[in-house]
């Protein structure tokens, strides 16, 4: 392999924020271009065409799953799909009910309304989706104290896609108001392989299969990721193989961003390190976020699942566990040369 090049990329963080510009490059306009997600996308297609059969509107849906899945691009798919308009939002963005009757104001007959992160709606602002979604009104309070008058305002008929990474902080009336429910899920490595393979392409890059295939074995199950390895390598062949990528360019990328052989991340080592530290546990959340300088809700929400779903860590009711697994690929005596460490 040629000599690296005169930059060493930060490590890779599963928590960092998404790169828009980028990922609009890569992001499929319909269904037919869509990889993964067969139940949630035949079920989608199936009521899309029955909608338009009828000349309705989509039953409003919520799309749930950890980060990364394809929510966002579900939703704008949805839209293309029914030849409607979509405007977007997120629930931290809504503060107030006024903020979302000035949003529902402006929809026109079958607009789609997405809301990313729907479970951080404040419940002021959830309650005046009750009325909105089922009878399309919603109820305006004017003046206040004895002067107070309620003041119905009529909504087009719209359809509501929500995105969620965590469909439990949802009360049961909100969640039964979504006609339907999907549930994303990790993605095996020979779709994220496919993913990986059309997205150098958009990219005007040149990759193998054997280098396809590694960076999908390391992308977390997670198109995001394997998007994001596939920038940073590309970085590195178009500075040293005039864009080729083979698999020692994808894994000396993958390697300069701190994904070791098995995938896992700087933090994802800092947090096996500290359960081992403590005699593999149990420990509690809170004593991990402190050892490794991560916030709670982060650690519980981007790193546990892959830790779990690889079988390295353990939820329990004491506590976090190392798992045999993970004791297994960790002496924390003498760590040697190509394992865990």
């Amino acid at each position: 392999m040629s000599s690296a090049p005169p930059f060493d990329p930060p490590p890779f963080d599963p928590a960092s924020g998404r790169d828009d510009s980028f990922e609009l490059t890569l992001r499929p306009r319909d269904f037919d271009h869509f990889v993964g997600q067969r139940r949630a996308v035949e079920n989608l297609r199936l009521a899309i065409r029955a909608a338009r059969t009828r000349q309705e509107s989509l039953d409003h849906v919520l799309l749930s799953g950890l980060p990364g899945l394809g929510k966002t691009t579900l939703a704008g798919i949805v839209a293309h799909d029914m030849g409607a308009q979509l405007h977007e939002t997120s629930g931290p963005a809504l503060m107030r009910p006024g903020d979302l009757v000035g949003i529902l104001g402006n929809l026109a007959a079958g607009d789609i309304l997405f809301i990313d992160e729907i479970h951080r709606l404040n419940r002021p602002v959830e309650e005046k989706l009750y009325t909105a979604m089922e009878d399309y009104v919603i109820d305006v309070i004017l003046d206040e104290g004895p002067a107070a008058r309620s003041l119905r305002i009529n909504v087009a008929p719209f359809t509501l896609v929500g995105a969620t990474t965590r469909e439990g902080l949802l009360s049961a009336p909100f969640r039964a108001r979504f006609g339907l429910q999907e549930k994303l899920e990790l993605y095996p490595a020979d779709e994220l392989q496919r993913i990986i393979t059309r997205s150098a392409q958009a990219l005007k890059v040149t990759i193998d299969d054997a280098a396809a295939e590694l960076i999908a074995t390391r992308s977390r199950g997670t198109p995001r990721v394997a998007n994001r390895f596939l920038r940073r390598v590309r970085d590195l062949a178009q500075e040293t193989t005039d864009n080729q990528i083979d698999k020692d360019v994808a894994a000396e990328g993958l390697r300069r961003i701190g994904i070791d052989d098995n995938g896992l991340s700087r933090l994802d080592r800092q947090i096996l390190q500290t359960l081992i530290r403590h005699g593999g546990g149990p420990i509690g959340i809170k004593t991990i976020a402190v050892a490794v300088g991560e916030e709670e809700r982060t650690i519980e929400d981007v790193y546990e699942p892959y830790l779990i779903r690889t079988g390295l860590l353990q939820r329990t009711p004491q506590g976090r566990c190392a798992s045999p697994q993970c004791r297994d690929l960790f002496d924390a005596s003498s760590p040697q040369p190509g394992r865990l460490f």
